[in-house]
């Protein structure tokens, strides 16, 4: 089981974007991409330079640092500082970037979470209430490759219960170093190995990766009876597992037809959802083992899909055809 993150702003944060996959209580019955929500607008912060404490060592890009321990008393507004700039994608509200991070707090320096002991950047949505609204805020505009100190007010964290369990009382000032290493939008697609689709039998997915939805040729044949996993493009990531989050680009088509009837482009943004919440069982089986930069061609039956009784544009029975893009693990 993957640690939680600390930076969750909710409960309900917690439920949908914390990893852990332990919640059974119930799915997510329509698409795939059931409970992504759209930016919010949050009161806006006002963001000051400082003050902020100094980083005294591994003060490199990528590094894990070590943060000293705040002096005197911290702003009460939102402290931001670029330490070092990058020049890449920008983050904005919406986007997925994909960071390195390490969160202390001011009083005391006591460090509460970090990303780099677990070996992987983390992935959260920024602007849409999913994190900490000090992140929300402080990291809009900030660019792929930056690393960015912030020093966030209860008010922008944990609020006035703050988070005891991890040693945060609802008047600590939280400090963190936050190292963006990519910001995934709707140009990012799967990226490797192309594998030969031979089976005509099957439906035939596009290959270009260039962030726009594959096409998907679906053939005037029976659809199988069982699920059908099969790579297009092979990544070199790590393989998925059933109780990951993944942050997919998706299209879903009927196999009758072939019209589609969902599809994570047409939001202009990624996808993130968590397998053990997927109504669609077929994802979770489906994307189990496969690796991520992938992109998978998956065949489900109506008994992994929506089954007899169908969903919003799906009738009863249907046999689906999705193309998914798995850009990476929350």
């Amino acid at each position: 089981m993957r640690r939680r993150s600390l930076l969750l702003a909710a409960p309900v944060g917690l439920l949908s974007l914390a990893g852990c996959g332990d919640d059974s209580s119930g799915s997510d019955r329509g698409s795939p991409s059931a409970g992504t929500e759209s930016p919010s607008s949050p009161p806006k912060a006002t963001i000051v330079s400082g003050p902020l404490p100094e980083v005294t060592a591994g003060t490199g890009f990528g590094q894990k640092p070590t943060v000293a321990k705040g002096t005197g008393k911290p702003s009460g507004n939102l402290a931001v500082r670029t330490l070092i700039p990058g020049s890449g994608t920008a983050v904005g509200a919406g986007t997925f970037p994909q960071v390195n991070y390490l969160g202390q707090i001011w009083s005391t320096g006591k460090v509460f979470d970090n990303s780099y002991d677990r070996g992987r950047p983390s992935v959260f949505q920024i602007g849409v209430s999913q994190v900490i609204q000090g992140w929300d805020q402080g990291l809009v505009g900030k660019k792929e490759g930056s690393r960015v100190e912030l020093a966030i007010p209860p008010e922008l964290g944990y609020g006035e219960d703050g988070r005891p369990e991890s040693g945060i009382q609802g008047t600590d000032t939280l400090v963190f170093v936050v190292d963006i290493v990519h910001v995934f939008t709707e140009k990012d697609a799967a990226k490797g190995r192309t594998v030969r689709q031979s089976d005509p039998a099957l439906p035939r997915v596009g290959t270009k990766s260039d962030g726009r939805p594959p096409s998907i040729t679906v053939p005037r044949a029976d659809p199988p009876k069982k699920l059908v996993a099969d790579y297009v493009i092979e990544g070199d990531g790590p393989k998925v597992k059933e109780t990951d989050g993944v942050l997919v680009q998706y299209r879903g088509l009927l196999w009758d037809g072939g019209k589609e009837f969902d599809s994570s482009y047409a939001g202009g943004r990624p996808t993130a959802l968590y397998l053990q919440r997927v109504g669609v069982k077929g994802w979770a089986q489906g994307l189990t083992g496969k690796k991520v930069g992938s992109r998978v061609l998956l065949v489900v039956p109506p008994s992994l899909g929506y089954g007899k009784d169908g969903y919003q544009g799906v009738p009863g029975n249907a046999t689906l055809v999705y193309s998914v893009d798995i850009l990476a693990l929350l």
